[in-house]
């Protein structure tokens, strides 16, 4: 068994890992605004915006991933810009995925955000603007301390679906070694060339670290639970 492990290449997963904390980050400074807007605002075009924010969920990613691919590649206006302007290739590239992971994880990170800001209670809000905080001073000193549990989930589960991303990230990052090639790839390929052994072990993997962010989650709002009835 020792002996099987040492024949693993760790190679996809920190690709994985890499991919999965930049977009997290990112996510988490484009969604924080916009959750807490979409949970204040009573414009009529909200729903529409909750709609285009939550298409990734209901898109089939090969369908997101080409358009995504044809938006970044050299035959459109923002790809061609880019490449021929700054000599950056938005295709088949660790930049790609990054684009193409906030794209498709962008609802994992505004929905939790959105359904905590809008649990806060309505009076705690008030008493801050008439206290003189604007709206930013009452988003980061008063919502944000209070959504902890939210917060958690949105980072957390965000982090781990784009560790499991497959569909998007092969069509925009192909699977390149060391750049591209993240864990839910070689998976596919170890199946492709019949190489179970492997495929079960790198699933095993995927499907261990799944489970502890999931249970870590549980863990952590359940004692966010308990320390609030305390008080």
């Amino acid at each position: 068994m020792i002996e099987l492990l040492k024949t693993i290449e760790f190679s996809p997963f920190i690709v994985s890992f890499k991919l999965a904390a930049i977009t997290t980050l990112i996510l988490f400074f484009i969604s924080l605004p916009l959750a807490w807007y979409l949970s204040q605002t009573k414009s009529k075009f909200k729903p529409i915006l909750e709609a285009i924010t939550a298409l990734p969920l209901v898109l089939p990613p090969s369908v997101l991933g080409f358009y995504i691919l044809w938006v970044l590649s050299y035959n459109s206006p923002i790809g061609g810009f880019f490449e021929e302007y700054f000599g950056i290739k938005l295709v088949f590239n660790f930049t790609g995925l990054v684009i193409a992971s906030c794209f498709y994880s962008l609802p994992f990170m505004v929905q939790p955000l959105q359904s905590g800001f809008e649990s806060l209670n309505k009076n705690m809000l008030e008493a801050s603007y008439i206290c003189g905080k604007n709206k930013m001073q009452t988003l980061f000193k008063i919502a944000l301390p209070n959504i902890k549990p939210a917060l958690m989930t949105a980072i957390i589960v965000t982090f781990a679906h784009t560790v499991g991303e497959f569909g998007v990230v092969l069509m925009v990052g192909g699977s390149i070694p060391g750049e591209t090639k993240v864990a839910s790839v070689a998976i596919y390929e170890f199946v492709e060339i019949m190489d179970y052994t492997n495929a079960h072990i790198y699933s095993a993997i995927m499907v261990i670290m799944s489970f502890l962010v999931l249970l870590g989650v549980y863990i952590f709002n359940r004692k966010q639970k308990k320390s609030v009835v305390g008080i």
